[in-house]
């Protein structure tokens, strides 16, 4: 206990406040994965541009990348970075898909204010116990955990699943009251990465753009049913913009079949139960086309504040735009 870092001494909040105040104003919190300072400096400056709540995201990959007590001082950093330029909004910092108990334990320990732990590719009962287990030793530190039912296709670092299988509307009241986790992912149609469909999935249009198929709204307010009031989580809900996709290809990149979940649903979605919003792939696809085009048309440059300067402003414009234009969530850091 003696070596518990609290996030509460880092500046940060948990999701509870977060999310009530989501699900009454009709608008979804933007939780935007990051890896290294560019990224948390341009996912600050947007949400203070746009006065925005957010939920910092890091993934198991991304703390055995920039080493957990960087990332712990990056999310110190970042409260103090937002209150220098002129805007204390609520930041929360979050495991995403934590794989077992130790590593939640090992971030809450550490000054995470949040935490998930992914138990969804275990059987439901195992599900239930292993959620349980980091609920009763994350909320004697105040820290919220947000559990998932259900599977989402696709792959995103460690995590990878061949399809995806839909949340179960049956299941969620027995899931949540053996659990007592604060928050629940759900599979509607999401799925990881950016490539979220096959072709064959889609339809296409005249123009050869491939259209996703639309998410499982029904099962959504099916679950809202089952859980009023109780707060919904999405998952690989990247909309992967085809302007970075044609950028990256048109300056040397190889990613095809790049498909995302379209805006306007995301905006239905978050006006619904649904009020955290997951998206990674955006920011690296809209930071790699902004690298790529910067060392194309300047073949000189070598110094990597050069090119990463561009990536960072190009992050900024894209998270801003999401806040006002997809999640809602512009204007409500005070609220």
């Amino acid at each position: 206990m003696a070596n518990i870092i609290s996030y509460k001494d880092l500046g940060l909040v948990n999701t509870r406040d977060m999310f009530a105040k989501a699900m009454k104003g009709g608008y979804a919190i933007p939780a935007y994965n990051f890896n290294n300072m560019e990224q948390m400096q341009a996912i600050i400056m947007a949400c203070v541009e746009t006065k925005s709540p957010v939920v910092l995201q890091v993934s198991k990959g991304a703390r055995a990348y920039a080493n957990a007590n960087i990332l712990r001082n990056m999310a110190r950093g970042a409260v103090e970075y937002a209150h220098e330029l002129g805007c204390d909004i609520p930041i929360a910092l979050h495991l995403d898909h934590g794989p077992n108990f130790e590593v939640a334990k090992d971030c809450i320990d550490n000054g995470f204010s949040s935490v998930m732990i992914d138990g969804s590719s275990l059987s439901y009962e195992d599900n239930i116990a292993l959620t349980k287990k980091v609920v009763d030793y994350a909320h004697q530190f105040d820290v919220t955990v947000e559990a998932e039912l259900g599977v989402l296709g696709g792959v995103e670092e460690d995590v990878a699943a061949e399809e995806s299988k839909y949340t179960k509307p049956e299941e969620v009241i027995d899931f949540t009251s053996k659990t007592g986790c604060d928050s629940l992912a759900i599979s509607i149609g999401t799925s990881h990465g950016r490539c979220k469909f096959t072709p064959e999935q889609c339809t296409r249009r005249e123009d050869g753009t491939l259209v996703p198929p639309p998410l499982a709204f029904d099962v959504l307010e099916a679950i809202e049913k089952q859980l009023p009031g109780f707060p919904i989580v999405l998952h690989g809900s990247s909309s992967v913009p085809q302007i970075y996709v044609a950028e990256i290809e048109k300056y040397g990149g190889k990613i095809p079949n790049s498909v995302g979940i379209p805006e306007e649903q995301l905006r239905k979605a978050a006006k619904s139960a649904v009020c955290k919003i997951n998206v990674d792939s955006d920011g690296r696809l809209a930071m790699t086309a902004a690298i790529r085009k910067h060392l194309v048309e300047h073949p000189e440059d070598f110094d990597p504040r050069q090119y990463l300067t561009d990536a960072r402003a190009e992050l900024v414009k894209m998270y801003a735009d999401k806040n006002r234009n997809v999640f809602g969530s512009a204007g409500h850091a005070l609220d």
